[in-house]
């Protein structure tokens, strides 16, 4: 099948027009996002919710004790839907909207009527299993909802999820959805490629749940990409029918 130059160059002008038409970043926008070193990204930051999973461990506690040779044994909890955990000494526990380091205080507050806990911190609190996400999505090898603990930065999601031949790493675009339509998301534009090869940091902020980013085709990325979708579906058809064909074709004897 051949393609005609004049059509060609319809749909070139055409996605020319598309992609420079569907971008919507301000580059004040990235002022709403924290920079690593401008935060605390430690796991004490990190806000519990359901269904996070919880270890909750201590050497003075029996039922919250390590295993042998310093495993991480200690009790396993998953937080239920009303933001509550369950330990049989003490009772439930709301743990949900807390850090980690929040609720082993709780925990030991509430020990201290039973055991004699002598250390500043004798119970540790782990998360297991998160439940939080941010999501990268567009021309990357690794697409979709990524675990969120708190560290992740444009420049570390990014190189996770590997950009494809068709990525246009100069206009890649980070987005922080907003429910507040008067306030609207915050989106900026980050040049991955002057990132790698310039050290530019600028755009090199720390990621919130929720946020977006969208690797989008390059200009000829999105020719190939729309080429597949119009010609892909003719060659399968095209495939079938040469098969059935065959299929159907008398066999004639010597």
């Amino acid at each position: 099948m051949k393609v005609k130059p004049l059509y060609l160059l319809v749909m070139l002008s055409t996605i020319s027009i598309g992609l420079a038409g569907c971008f919507s970043a301000n580059p004040e926008d990235v002022k709403a996002f924290l920079r690593p070193d401008q935060a605390d990204v430690t796991e004490d930051t990190y806000i519990l919710q359901p269904p996070d999973g919880l270890t909750i461990m201590s050497s003075k506690i029996p039922e919250l004790q390590r295993g042998a040779m310093g495993s991480s044994l200690g009790l396993t909890q998953t937080i239920r839907p009303d933001g509550k955990i369950s330990i049989e000494s003490v009772g439930e526990i709301m743990v949900a909207g807390k850090t980690p380091r929040q609720v082993a205080d709780i925990i030991s507050k509430k020990m201290q009527e039973l055991y004699k806990l002598t250390s500043d911190y004798p119970v540790d609190v782990r998360v297991i299993n998160r439940s939080k996400y941010y999501y990268i999505l567009g021309q990357v090898n690794n697409a979709g909802a990524q675990i969120y603990t708190g560290r992740e930065t444009t420049l570390s999601a990014i190189a996770k999820a590997i950009p494809n031949v068709r990525a246009w790493e100069q206009k890649i675009q980070v987005i922080r959805p907003c429910l507040n339509i008067e306030e609207g998301p915050k989106i900026f534009s980050l040049n991955f490629e002057r990132m790698l090869e310039h050290g530019d940091m600028s755009g090199n902020v720390l990621l919130a749940e929720g946020d977006i980013i969208y690797v989008p085709p390059t200009i000829l990325g999105s020719i190939g990409l729309t080429l597949e979708e119009i010609v892909g579906p003719l060659f399968q058809t095209a495939g079938a029918a040469g098969t059935l064909g065959y299929q159907m074709t008398p066999t004639v004897g010597p």
